[in-house]
């Protein structure tokens, strides 16, 4: 590996130079320790250290301090590693945390003992050349993809903005702002932190969802990073306060929360390397996790993905042709995707090679889910999020050398300083108690008294939070059909861009886009109207042709004049046989009754 001389004032471990497990991990170590240790082989030292027999060496490393003093086995390992970056908590761990230094002498022991299956098992998990690991170009590539995934969130609310909480829209936002400040006083501030505090006009609104455009911009443009990082933080948080309704989705937490340790990422990398690791981790898991706690037992006995391509919100035009899949298979198909969401989450705090085996089974299901249904930018979010799972030197292998070196010069940060990096690490414990208490509270453990406070304190901010999808499958596709007319008897559709309507429109495209109302209009369908206060609201602007409102519409039959009266019919809605595709229509459905009765605005008395 090295010459040492006898006169080297640098510490030195010494190894079993016929030990490939050995020799191996001394590699790996001088990497990570550089020039501040020395290795050599007992085969080239030995007649240097008389006083420690042959036997010595070959059971254990040695550790030789400048002053002589010696050290053996786990300690010296671990007085090796202080001597490289972040390593240095192990020898403490050893030195202060009881029984910690008689459980790593029995590891060490053990593995010593049986060092030729560790060294297969080495060389399975981190591969033949394994080097500390680097994060520069991941981190660079993490960020511009993240700047993509916040340009479609914001360009997306930003086009349907004003239908929604604009002063002509569904749910004014001015209004909501005025009924925030009556009912929450001074606290509002920090119970829905949002910068609509300070002006909640539609010129605002509008200037918070283009901001949000030109810093995710920026981000792609790696111009002022950090700065972009903290401000889309904050218009977005803020239009999750001020979206109402239609802000309710758990992809735009995940952005958010996403969003925040990204910021964390790029001030102190490897802290938020392992917390975007660990949202990863939560979300998946608790994905999984919900499906059996709820009971459902479409997910129990394997049959829910029969019902999935159908009844879910916006499917796909491939959606179709998934739901022709035989039971059998997509039974099978929901057996596997308990697997990766169940199992494969514990791959992530596994070695590399097992993290490169969770991560590949992660985007393969959402690639699977990106095919068949539209759900915005929530699925390329979570392909993102698998990227920390995977360092440079994977990266290398599956990239060009000449743009491997391009990007690596580029994406060359600062170096994290030590009152950075502890403050980051504070943060990062306080995440992780937060999160964990969040999950316990999943499978019916109460949380702790800190926890509680913590929640309090915290849970406006949205850094941590609880996830969970499709815990109940539905097994049928209700759908609501808006009609107008003028004289009660006449009734003539409208059309949404997005949902399903005429029986002969087949499923649309909108990745990365979200139809924010379409989607409301399928959780509309599993709930009754009187619960649903922005329903009549979205009826009144309809009755009143409000532009805003009826742009996000495909299509008005009362372009001219608004109708004098408006109703809300229930279909049950199933996909057309084979047949009737081959005629070009998608769907066939069946009147179920009457969702919401006839409304129309009264004329006030002469």
């Amino acid at each position: 590996m090295e010459t040492v001389s006898a006169n080297d004032p640098r510490p030195l471990l010494i190894y079993d130079g016929d030990c490939g497990f050995c020799k191996y991990w001394m590699r790996y170590w001088h990497k990570l320790t550089g020039d501040r240790v020395a290795y050599a082989p007992y085969q080239e030292v030995a007649a240097h250290y008389p006083d420690i027999p042959v036997a010595a060496f070959q059971k254990a490393v040695q550790y030789i301090a400048p002053d002589g003093q010696r050290a053996s086995a786990a300690k010296a390992s671990f007085l090796t590693l202080s001597h490289a970056e972040s390593k240095g908590i192990w020898l403490t761990l050893y030195r202060k945390l009881p029984g910690f230094a008689a459980i790593a002498e029995m590891a060490y022991a053990f593995i010593a003992a049986h060092r030729p299956v560790f060294y297969r098992l080495s060389l399975l998990l981190w591969g033949k050349d394994h080097e500390p690991p680097r994060y520069e170009v991941m981190a660079w590539f993490f960020l511009r993809g993240l700047g993509l995934i916040y340009l479609a969130a914001f360009l997306s609310f930003g086009t349907q903005a004003m239908g929604l909480i604009g002063s002509h829209g569904i749910l004014p936002l001015a209004e909501y702002v005025d009924v925030l400040r009556t009912h929450l006083g001074s606290e509002r501030y920090w119970l829905a932190p949002m910068v609509f505090w300070l002006d909640a006009s539609d010129a605002a609104i509008q200037a918070v969802c283009w901001a949000g455009v030109s810093l995710s911009l920026l981000l792609i443009g790696n111009i002022l990073p950090r700065l972009s990082l903290l401000l889309l933080y904050i218009l977005y948080l803020s239009l999750i306060y001020g979206g109402q309704a239609f802000m309710t989705y758990q992809w735009d937490l995940f952005l958010v929360e996403t969003g925040f340790l990204a910021l964390v990422m790029s001030i102190a990398p490897m802290p938020g390397i392992w917390l975007l690791r660990w949202l990863l981790f939560r979300f998946m898991f608790l994905s999984g996790a919900v499906k059996l706690l709820s009971g459902d037992p479409n997910w129990a006995n394997l049959s829910a993905l029969s019902y999935h391509f159908l009844t879910q919100p916006l499917p796909t035009p491939l959606a179709w042709y998934a739901a022709q899949i035989p039971a059998g298979v997509l039974a099978f198909t929901t057996g596997t995707v308990f697997v990766i969401e169940l199992v494969f989450p514990f791959l992530i705090f596994c070695p590399r090679r097992l993290r490169f085996v969770a991560a590949f089974g992660m985007v393969l299901l959402e690639i699977s889910i990106f095919l068949t249904g539209n759900y915005n930018f929530f699925n390329l979010q979570t392909m993102l999020l698998c990227l920390p799972l995977f360092d440079d030197a994977a990266l290398r292998k599956a990239l060009p050398q000449g743009i491997m070196r391009l990007l690596a010069k580029g994406a060359r940060g600062q170096k994290t300083s030590e009152p950075v990096y502890y403050a980051a690490m504070a943060l990062a414990s306080l995440i992780v108690f937060y999160s964990f208490a969040q999950m316990e509270a999943v499978f019916g453990v109460r949380p702790s008294a800190i926890a509680e406070v913590i929640d309090k304190g915290l849970s406006p901010l949205h850094i941590v939070n609880r996830y969970g999808l499709f815990a109940v499958m539905t097994t049928k596709r209700d759908e609501i059909i808006l009609e107008g007319s003028n004289d009660g008897a006449q009734w003539k559709e409208y059309a949404f861009k997005y949902k399903p309507g005429d029986v002969t429109r087949g499923p649309q495209w909108n990745i990365p886009h979200q139809p924010r109302l379409d989607w409301q209009m399928w959780f509309a369908a599993l709930e009754s109207p009187q619960h649903l206060p922005w329903f009549p609201r979205f009826l009144q602007k309809v009755l009143e042709n409000s532009p805003p409102v009826m742009a996000l519409m495909e299509s008005n039959p009362f372009p001219d004049k608004p109708p004098v009266y408006v109703r809300a019919l229930y279909y049950d809605y199933a996909y057309a046989d084979s047949t009737d595709r081959e005629k070009g229509v998608w769907w066939k459905r069946k009147l179920l009754g009457v969702y919401f009765p006839v409304a129309f605005i009264a004329k006030p008395h002469p």
